[in-house]
């Protein structure tokens, strides 16, 4: 049993559940007449809402929440309280490398002369922005190998996107555009949509019982109608695609490209270049390899690092050198246009060029720690818990629920038991090659003591499900609500008007 207390008594303790007086939610908060605003009666003619908007004039909505600014500021403070969140717990997230955010990183990105540009300040006025990206575009370009970086892309996907469309350009460019793009069965699913909105017809490459791409198998697969190959290094398993050499050449004598999705590359930042490994075109998610856990859907920023044959069809404008200074560059005619409004999410530029600048040439600890950190975890979880792929693990590791199953407990089972124990779950049920998955990656930032704590919540959840496993199959027991029929929730809420009442009323399974 853990130091996160004896949970072995599934009672709710009232105290514990909820430590606050009222409404357990805002709806219940709300009070006839109360509100969060009071504005001064006017001293001009009034006009009429109806006149100046249209059909766009919003009337009053039928059980709309009426609550004081303390009613809401209270509300919303006791429920981020009851929040798992990375400031106060590891957060295992497979894939999603939730790690502490370093406050230097907030310190910067908060500076007057970073927080207040605005975007459209000409650019012989926002000079210090423009060294900034400069500098990191060279950063990325530092440890990747490629030629030329653009920073444009908000996120792992839209980087995905905007790197098939410079492949498609490069390969309409030379008269062929070709037809097909090849994903592994392991890969993120953002991998075959990015390809398919490029225009391509995507063909799965089935992964060996190593959990890697077979060589042979795509030898066979790749024709001259084939554009690319999409590959995720380390996978989505957490394994190292160990014929990356071969790979990669087999890919550039049917004269395709090698897209290499860099959702993992904290697994080998500072240790190997992707470009020397062959790789022509690769996304980096700056806010999982370095730093501004994306929690909550955002923001992100997805940089694309290109090869040589690749820079001509990069997203404008581009950051060029002019004189003592820079200036941004929109005249490319071989360009693939915009990736999105202005140049990115600025924010997480500055965040990821501070992080990078703190470690400095040292940044290789990140991923020695990432991956030391995952084995620990596999070693000490391996007793307890199916581990389907045996390969060597970096920066996670992918367990299934097959022992726990015999007993009827699965995956959901472990995760919603997890929570009372103070963890955030795991990623579930990903990959999808492993059935009942749980994707655990601790990333770099965990002290042992906490990979130990959760490493003993994760093993009495497993002794528990051997010697009492209703009391997993019924968990969550001390959480402000209990287990949810998500189903149910998912269809109500969609539902007009049912979203406030499915809220209020969760439904325990038995």
């Amino acid at each position: 049993m853990s130091d996160h207390g004896n949970l072995t008594n599934p009672a709710p303790d009232a105290a514990r559940l909820d430590r606050r007086r009222g409404a357990s939610s805002i709806f219940d908060a709300s009070r006839p007449g109360r509100r969060g605003v009071l504005l001064p009666p006017l001293d001009v003619p009034g006009a009429d809402p109806e006149a100046l908007f249209g059909a766009l004039h919003r009337t009053e909505v039928e059980g709309e929440v009426e609550a004081s600014e303390v009613d809401a500021v209270r509300h919303f403070t006791r429920l981020s309280q009851k929040n798992l969140s990375i400031d106060a717990n590891l957060y295992p997230l497979g894939s999603c490398t939730m790690k502490h955010n370093p406050r230097i990183n907030e310190e910067i990105a908060r500076l007057a002369g970073f927080a207040d540009v605005h975007p459209y300040t000409p650019g012989h006025l926002s000079q210090g922005a423009l060294e900034l990206m400069a500098r990191l575009e060279a950063a990325l370009i530092a440890l990747t190998g490629f030629a030329r970086v653009t920073l444009q892309p908000s996120a792992g996907a839209n980087g995905e996107l905007a790197g098939c469309l410079m492949i498609r350009a490069a390969h309409v460019k030379a008269g062929a555009p070709r037809k097909y793009v090849l994903v592994p069965d392991s890969a993120h699913g953002t991998n075959p949509a990015s390809a398919h909105f490029a225009g391509y017809q995507v063909k799965e490459l089935a992964s060996t019982p190593r959990g890697t791409l077979d060589p042979a198998e795509l030898e066979k697969m790749m024709t001259d109608e084939v554009a690319a190959v999409m590959i995720t290094v380390p996978n989505t398993l957490g394994v190292f695609e160990e014929n990356i050499l071969e790979v990669t050449r087999i890919v550039h004598a049917k004269g395709g490209y090698v897209y290499l999705d860099g959702a993992n590359f904290n697994a080998f930042v500072g240790k190997i270049r992707p470009a020397d490994m062959g790789v022509d075109v690769m996304h980096m998610n700056l806010h999982k390899t370095f730093s501004t856990p994306h929690g909550g859907g955002g923001p992100g920023a997805g940089p694309v690092g290109v090869g040589a044959a690749l820079v001509p069809f990069l997203p404008v404008p581009t950051i060029e050198p002019e004189g003592t200074g820079f200036r941004l560059d929109f005249d490319r005619p071989d360009s693939i246009g915009r990736m999105r409004t202005f140049y990115g999410n600025f924010g997480v530029l500055v965040r990821a060029l501070t992080y990078i600048l703190s470690y400095g040439q040292e940044i290789g600890e990140v991923a020695e720690n990432a991956v030391l950190n995952a084995n620990y975890l596999r070693k000490k979880l391996a007793p307890f818990y199916h581990l389907k792929y045996d390969a060597p693990s970096y920066h996670e590791v992918v367990f299934d629920d097959t022992l726990q199953a015999a007993k009827g407990v699965h995956n959901i089972d472990v995760a919603k038991r997890l929570m009372d124990y103070g963890f955030h779950p795991p990623t579930m049920s990903f990959p999808l090659i492993v059935h009942g998955a749980l994707m655990i990656e601790p990333t770099e930032s965990e002290p042992i003591e906490e990979l130990d704590a959760f490493a003993d919540a994760m093993i009495a959840i497993a002794r528990e499900a051997e010697e009492s496993p209703e009391l997993v199959t019924s968990a969550p027991h001390v959480t402000p609500v209990g287990r949810v029929d998500e189903a149910l929730l998912a269809r109500e809420a969609s539902k007009p008007g049912n979203f406030a009442p499915v809220l209020r009323a969760p439904v325990r399974r038995s």
